[in-house]
């Protein structure tokens, strides 16, 4: 017999968008500007510190939370610079955000619960919801209100089945970094009608023109109902040493022990002396990173805001430009699927990340070098003013 589970639905399965399409194009001069990697190579300190750990013999089972050292060091920052003040109890090492929140989606959604997305949303979030046997509801903010969370746009999908709201701040796509007024709003819509918070901060170190980043647990009320989920992946440029770290209220920590422990047992325990090495590092380090980004969208904008029927506002963080096309009276999708082919240039359909995003493309501008975003905005240039 081959019957999937139920679980598993087409949306479930969705998850990849323009890079699963280009992945089977061979033979193509492609620029790959639609997946959110990191262009960097890991720093030097974090590896031989990795590289350390593993000649010490630090290879066998540690603590299911994560070693003690590091949350020691994540307890630290985050009251430092999130302002959340926890126990070490309280504190899990992840295999990178993705898996904080799906540890977190499988503890609290039960079949029939609601989980309210803010759209544009993080696909990848809806096939956890699903997988939870959770239903998606969204919620469209304005694009022409620059994206702002609005209580008054959130309140109306909230019901009786309503378990969650989930969170990206800084924003993946829209690089919004919202305001503490706008948390605030959120927030007290969820202390009203009682309802968790699922914040993913991945993005929080990468923030321009003295973009402020707040931790919504961190405002009064919020941090008994609210799990927050951070990693070294985008900061860092540690994608694929899958290693994060998430933060919840103490009744909840039981819960989200059974799902990490039932599936990984925890994370590899020589990598975690690399987030060590990460988070007590010299912070220039982590600095220069952070401008490299800065110049990139620099670039990036700039030239956008040159092309016929393209606007872009300035992200405020996050390593993505949100251009709006609308003006080229082209749908993303098939305008995505042109450029792909016309320019070998791969971006991502706005509309991927729900109908609020439509009239928009999402441009990595973080996992590429300079010469080869310079060779990308010449393509994107000469078919935007072929277009005009």
């Amino acid at each position: 017999m081959k019957h999937l589970a139920k679980r598993i639905t087409e949306t479930s399965k969705k998850s990849f968008g323009m890079y699963g399409r280009a992945a089977g194009i061979a033979d193509r001069d492609l620029i790959h500007m639609e997946l959110g990697r990191p262009h960097a190579d890991t720093p030097d300190h974090i590896k031989e510190a990795t590289i350390g750990a593993i000649r010490a013999g630090k290879v066998h089972y540690s603590d299911l939370r994560g070693v003690a050292a590091l949350r020691q060091a994540l307890r630290a920052k985050l009251e430092r610079q999130n302002d959340i003040a926890v126990p070490l109890e309280r504190i899990i090492v992840t295999n990178g955000l993705t898996h904080g929140s799906f540890a977190a989606i499988m503890a609290f959604v039960d079949p029939g619960d609601e989980a309210i997305l803010l759209e544009p949303y993080y696909p990848q979030h809806i096939g956890k919801i699903e997988l939870a046997g959770g239903k998606v509801v969204t919620a469209p903010l304005d694009a022409a209100n620059g994206f702002r969370i609005d209580p008054a746009l959130i309140e109306p999908k909230i019901t009786a089945r309503t378990k969650m709201i989930v969170l990206i701040n800084p924003c993946n796509p829209t690089g919004r970094v919202y305001s503490r007024e706008e948390l605030q709003g959120l927030a007290d819509l969820a202390i009203k009608h009682d309802l968790l918070v699922l914040s993913d901060e991945v993005y929080e170190d990468i923030l321009f023109d003295g973009a402020c980043h707040v931790s919504i647990a961190s405002l009064p009320g919020m941090a008994e109902r609210t799990v927050t989920m951070f990693a070294f992946t985008k900061s860092y440029a540690m994608d694929g040493w899958r290693i994060g770290y998430m933060t919840a209220p103490g009744w909840a920590v039981d819960a989200l022990l059974k799902i990490t422990a039932n599936d990984v047992t925890h994370v590899n325990t020589f990598i975690q002396d690399g987030a060590l090495a990460a988070v007590t590092g010299d912070p220039a380090v982590l600095q220069g990173l952070i401008a490299e980004d800065k110049a990139k969208r620099d670039i990036v904008v700039s030239r956008l805001n040159q092309m016929p029927g393209v606007t872009c506002a300035w992200p405020e963080g996050t390593i993505y430009a949100f251009p709006n096309i609308a003006a080229t009276g082209l749908q993303s999708q098939p305008l995505a699927e042109r450029l792909l082919e016309d320019t070998g240039v791969v971006v991502e359909a706005g509309s991927f990340y729900g109908a609020a995003g439509e009239g928009h493309l999402r441009i990595c501008f973080g996992s590429l070098s300079v010469d080869e975003i310079n060779d990308a905005l010449g393509r994107l240039q000469r078919f935007f003013s072929s277009l005009a």
